[in-house]
């Protein structure tokens, strides 16, 4: 009997730890750029390989992905430059905004920096 009780606690304890896994939706945090017509090319590669470092440098970022924009639909009111990090949580992202890295990186952002747009969102939300 007791063989019976503990097997099924155990099997609980896995079902209940498996639905709470599958409940946490990762936080996305985009990050889209315009840049300044008076910064050169190699001021904005300098940027960009300037947010690309706190992908390893800022614990709370889990993931990182960008791209220069190359849709055909014309609707990105200049924006060129697509950053999108990935956070377990909204405390995580906090954090990022608030670590010395990140505040490091929007001194070399600033100056070449025309406009930004950011979205958060939790994958899957509905």
């Amino acid at each position: 009997m007791k063989k019976l009780a503990f097997i099924f606690a155990l099997t609980l304890f896995v079902l209940t730890q498996s639905q709470a896994q599958s409940t946490q939706k990762e936080l996305k945090h985009i990050v889209l750029f315009t840049f300044k017509s008076s910064s050169s090319a190699a001021s904005i590669d300098s940027v960009v390989k300037a947010f690309n470092h706190l992908y390893g440098t800022v614990p709370q970022v889990k993931k990182m992905e960008w791209g220069l924009n190359m849709s055909p639909e014309h609707l990105d009111q200049g924006f060129t430059h697509c950053f999108a990090l990935t956070f377990n949580s909204e405390k995580d992202l906090a954090d990022y905004q608030q670590n010395p890295a990140h505040k490091a990186f929007q001194t070399i952002l600033k100056p070449h920096m025309d406009k930004v747009f950011v979205v958060d969102y939790f994958v899957g939300a509905r």
